[in-house]
């Protein structure tokens, strides 16, 4: 098969269970290192026509991260493409096997598994109650049924705006500092928070920084991302859970 994937997650799962399957792949597309496969753009905007002239026999891609246009083009010009949802753990491991056996014909690969293990043997945090922004300028944060909001609930962080009627609202940071929050978690992407940048907003709220690959990406980074992510919420969020 000639495999092209729109989505950084599915193209290190695929590129891990069979490499060289895929022949394009987005700029963003950073794992595994060294991929060979032609670049053909962004997640928003790919370069259709250069997808074309790769002859894929599919096309993988997410509801969410990509384009509803750009995917009716790949449809019309005759290509094979198959879309993913993914707004919770379960859904991603369901929606892997999609991908790679029904999709790719490829036989269950043994990370999948392991994944589903080390999840399946989480230990959660004291409950404590965090706001968990993705953006600045204008500061948004995880609101309802995201991934990334699963992810943190399973390993105890009870996020303040999961019932928000939007995904990823934008909320004043006023007003994320007055919600009652115990903690803040600053993954590194989409938007990069780093040490000097995110903490400062929120005085006197203890902050984890964690990978947002851990947190925002589903393959084979979920092998690794319960030990990873609960080593960071432990480190800088134990004492807020006990005192509250």
């Amino acid at each position: 098969m000639r495999v092209v994937s729109l989505v950084p997650s599915l193209t290190e799962a695929v590129a891990v269970t069979a490499p060289g399957l895929l022949v394009g792949v987005t700029d963003w597309c950073t794992h595994p290192p060294g991929l060979a496969a032609a670049r053909i753009g962004g997640t928003k905007n790919p370069d259709i026509p250069a997808v074309l002239r790769l002859r894929p026999d599919l096309v993988i891609a997410n509801e969410e991260e990509n384009r509803g246009p750009d995917l009716a083009a790949l449809r019309e010009a005759g290509v094979d493409v198959l879309v993913t949802e993914v707004r919770g753990l379960d859904q991603a491991f369901c929606e892997l096997e999609r991908v790679l056996v029904t999709g790719c014909s490829l036989s269950r690969p043994r990370w999948l598994d392991r994944a589903e293990e080390a999840w399946a043997g989480v230990e959660p945090l004291p409950q404590i109650k965090a706001v968990v922004p993705v953006w600045r300028r204008p500061w948004m944060v995880l609101g309802r049924d995201t991934f990334a909001g699963d992810l943190l609930a399973r390993l105890g962080v009870v996020n303040v705006y999961a019932g928000h009627a939007e995904r990823y609202p934008r909320i004043p940071v006023q007003e994320l500092r007055a919600s009652g929050a115990q903690a803040v978690v600053l993954p590194d992407e989409p938007y990069r928070f780093t040490a000097d940048d995110g903490p400062e907003a929120f005085p006197g709220l203890p902050t984890a920084l964690v990978d947002g690959r851990y947190l925002t990406w589903y393959g084979p980074s979920l092998v690794d991302a319960p030990q990873s992510l609960s080593a960071g919420l432990r480190a800088a969020l134990g004492a807020a859970g006990r005192a509250g």
